[in-house]
């Protein structure tokens, strides 16, 4: 279980989340929505301890603020949007550095299960049959997915995703958020995302996170919040309407 409790960040000219209180339980999907500029991602970069915050964190009980580089990346693991590839490692490589907690080097000293964990994430993402490909020469979809295996190989109790469905079809979004479902309830991990596609969300999500201007204004089951007036408060738009309107445009093309 991961609990917030009253959490303030920013980068130095201010604060950009403002007192942010939640939790989350093993299994549970959460996802982050709200408007560009909300605080979305600075909130998951404050839960991963990238950048300094006040208030208090724990995971499973104790407070990340003690624990160690080392011990953290056990425990949590973030895909950030900014992922980039800075060495021409091949596709197993480069998600095998997801297991550098639990190795003593890279590559040459990866154990069984290491070995074992990275197979079974690249054959569940489709990334078997192109292990050995220099990952400088995949698709931008092909080079998300290596990224999305690079972090879960790490086997934290807690997976954190800004934006995991850039870059991909609307296929490979929605198998990508079934699997990630089914992975955190099956291996009974938690997973917070932050989507801009509120079907996506609907679909994907236990529970929302609905985010404004750095504070959070409405928090409880994703079909409670996805239907609240707070919604339409928060983007300046009938969602619900819009919806509608264009599930009629589908219906009418027919």
């Amino acid at each position: 279980m991961i609990e917030v409790k009253d959490i303030y960040a920013g980068y130095g000219y201010g604060d950009v989340i403002k007192g942010i209180s939640f939790r989350a339980e093993p299994g549970e999907n959460l996802c982050i929505l709200g408007p560009n500029g909300c605080g979305k991602s600075t909130l998951l970069k404050t839960i991963a301890r990238i950048i300094r915050y006040r208030g208090k964190i724990t995971l499973e009980g104790r407070d990340i603020a003690v624990l160690s580089r080392k011990e953290l990346a056990k425990k949590i693991a973030l895909l950030g949007q900014s992922a980039q590839v800075y060495f021409p490692y091949t596709v197993y490589e480069t998600v095998s550095l997801g297991r550098y907690a639990y190795a003593e080097g890279f590559f040459k000293n990866l154990s069984d299960e290491d070995k074992t964990i990275i197979e079974d994430t690249l054959k569940e993402l489709d990334l078997w049959s192109i292990k050995d490909r220099i990952i400088d020469e995949l698709s931008g979809g092909q080079l998300q997915r290596v990224f999305l295996a690079r972090t879960l190989v790490q086997d934290p109790g807690l997976v954190l995703l800004d934006e995991p469905t850039n870059h991909l079809d609307l296929k490979h979004q929605v198998e990508l958020l079934e699997y990630l479902s089914l992975w955190a309830k099956e291996n009974h991990r938690t997973i917070i995302a932050v989507l801009h596609d509120l079907n996506l969300a609907h679909r994907f999500a236990d529970t929302a996170a609905l985010m404004k201007q750095g504070e959070l204004v409405s928090f409880g089951a994703c079909e409670t919040v996805l239907a609240g007036k707070t919604l339409e408060e928060v983007y300046g738009l009938d969602i619900r309407a819009f919806m509608l309107e264009s599930l009629e445009r589908w219906r009418g093309d027919r």
